[in-house]
């Protein structure tokens, strides 16, 4: 985390957006906690603290400035550059894991001791596990209060809180208004609740990133790639369902001026820290930009690329083992015939859904689905059949485990021991479903064809150690030589014909 104060200082005094979710900002004569960018005058040096979350700034007394909302920032690019303890464990509370199984969940997925964890948690973000959930809870608490009509008790449930007490408590100390009055401050007033019992509830919710944010190869591969039934292009928005802990739900993503606009429709509202974790994660949202566009333009070859499209992230993917499968399935073929055998075993094994628009029908099938597939749903080579069966089957087991708090090393390690995976399914793998940024697939044909235009070595080991100066920052490196190509990947998706209106009761909200 940032701690050196003089940056900090100047990032405040001159609200330097880029610095949102690095730290924040407490003011010890007014007991509030910013952002770097909060609007207000900025205070006085000798009045400032500087904490590495909020979190940490909140278990000092402070509470949210209500200006700049710095619960509403993105979060620290820290998390995705890093793969020790604390960074696994952060991406692991953002996931929701302390909610659903507490402290001790999260030490079983870490393989580390709970009295270890908190060590080193509290010693880089100054409060311990279960304060940062607490802080997690708050936000989606008030994303809760002030976009839909939901009974506040409910709210309180929705948001992972174990009673009503502690939820009005922490509310109010986060915020400095009580969850009726925070509702009370929303200007326009949400409409009622549906009464069917199994409607989807619908919110729709901002998702902030650091500017700047190329959309092009971002929404461009999410795509062409799409799997039909679970993903989908329409009308400017990439959908697709979600596979969540307490059921499937859609989510809706456009890109809009500064943030990302996403609208959900869950089966439970419990998954939506989870549901917003997992679309953040998707598009790369808590990135860098500016760092990792500085370091990649120190090389001549690739600043005319970075200059022409700053800001460009790694599509990524809302679950781990779908990511595998998929690329299993695509090895040696066009995205098209991917697409083809994606979509034959989303039909036989994957969980439908009632899209209130139409166009989606199921959730991608689990891995234990798939482990004992049935021959005629794989027209594949028999050597990939074996291999995608064995995935599975070592997913399934939980024998690999490719969720946000995995050890990359030893999933790569796991992975590439497996017969008919090799290295670009692994560093496949590691970019897009374990958010390595020094990812690279050396093999990969368009990465190839990439460096061969721009004069570099397109294959073996000397392709490796041309891209030593990316490092590490390889896997946006990958993204920038891509886009030399001519492929659909490549470009902003054309906006299809509009489709039906929703027809599914829903919980309306106000934007």
């Amino acid at each position: 985390m940032l701690t050196d104060r003089e940056t900090c200082l100047t990032a405040v005094r001159s609200r330097d957006a880029r610095f949102d979710g690095w730290f924040v900002t407490g003011v010890r004569t007014t007991g509030i906690y910013c952002r770097p960018s909060c609007p207000a005058t900025p205070p006085k040096a000798r009045n400032i603290t500087f904490y590495p979350s909020a979190a940490a700034a909140q278990a000092q007394g402070f509470r949210a400035c209500k200006r700049c909302r710095p619960d509403t920032s993105p979060g620290s690019p820290e998390w995705n550059v890093r793969a020790d303890l604390v960074a696994r464990a952060m991406r692991l509370i953002a996931d929701g894991v302390i909610d659903r199984e507490g402290v001790p969940g999260l030490s079983r997925r870490l393989g580390y001791s709970v009295r270890q964890i908190e060590r080193q948690v509290r010693a880089e973000l100054g409060a311990s596990p279960l304060a940062l959930a607490r802080a997690q809870r708050a936000q989606t608490a008030r994303v809760l209060i002030e976009t839909t009509a939901l009974p506040l008790t409910e709210v309180a449930h929705a948001a992972g809180f174990g009673s009503i007490r502690s939820f009005n408590d922490t509310v109010r100390e986060v915020f400095a208004l009580s969850p009726r009055e925070l509702r009370a401050r929303t200007s326009a007033g949400v409409a009622g609740t549906s009464e069917a019992p199994d409607a989807w509830h619908f919110l729709t919710v901002r998702l902030p990133h650091r500017t700047p944010l190329c959309p092009d190869n971002l929404f461009g591969h999410l795509a062409a790639t799409a799997v039909p039934g679970v993903e989908e292009w329409r009308d400017g928005a990439y959908r697709r369902t979600l596979d969540l802990p307490h059921g499937p739900a859609l989510v809706s993503l456009r890109p809009a001026d500064g943030h990302i606009s996403a609208a959900l429709w869950l089966s439970d509202l419990r998954d939506l820290t989870v549901a917003i974790s997992r679309c953040r994660w998707l598009l790369d949202l808590d990135a860098d930009p500016a760092a990792i566009d500085a370091h990649l333009g120190t090389d001549p070859r690739l600043r005319p690329l970075v200059d022409a499209a700053p800001g460009r992230r790694v599509p990524r993917t809302v679950d781990g083992p779908e990511l595998a499968v998929r690329l299993v399935l695509g090895q040696q073929i066009s995205t098209k015939a991917a697409r083809t055998h994606a979509a034959r075993l989303v039909t036989a094994y994957g969980q439908p859904v009632d899209d209130p628009l139409g166009g989606l029908t199921h959730v991608f099938p689990r891995p234990e689905a798939l482990a004992t597939a049935a021959d005629e749903t794989l027209a594949m080579p028999e050597r990939r059949r074996q291999t995608l069966r064995g995935l599975a089957s070592l997913l399934a087991a939980g024998d690999i485990d490719l969720s946000p708090g995995a050890d990359w090393e030893h999933a790569r390690a796991l992975l590439g021991e497996l017969p008919g995976i090799g290295a670009w399914t692994v560093e496949g793998v590691a970019m897009r479903a374990l958010g390595d940024p020094d990812a690279f697939p050396a093999t990969d044909l368009g990465l190839r064809q990439g460096m061969a235009s721009l004069g570099l070595p397109d294959g073996g080991a000397a392709a490796m150690t041309a891209s030593v100066p990316w490092r590490p920052w390889r896997a946006y490196a990958v993204q920038h030589l891509w886009a030399t190509g001519d492929h659909e990947i490549n470009r902003f998706p054309p906006a299809p014909a509009a489709g039906p209106a929703p027809t599914t009761a829903i919980i309306r909200s106000a934007s």
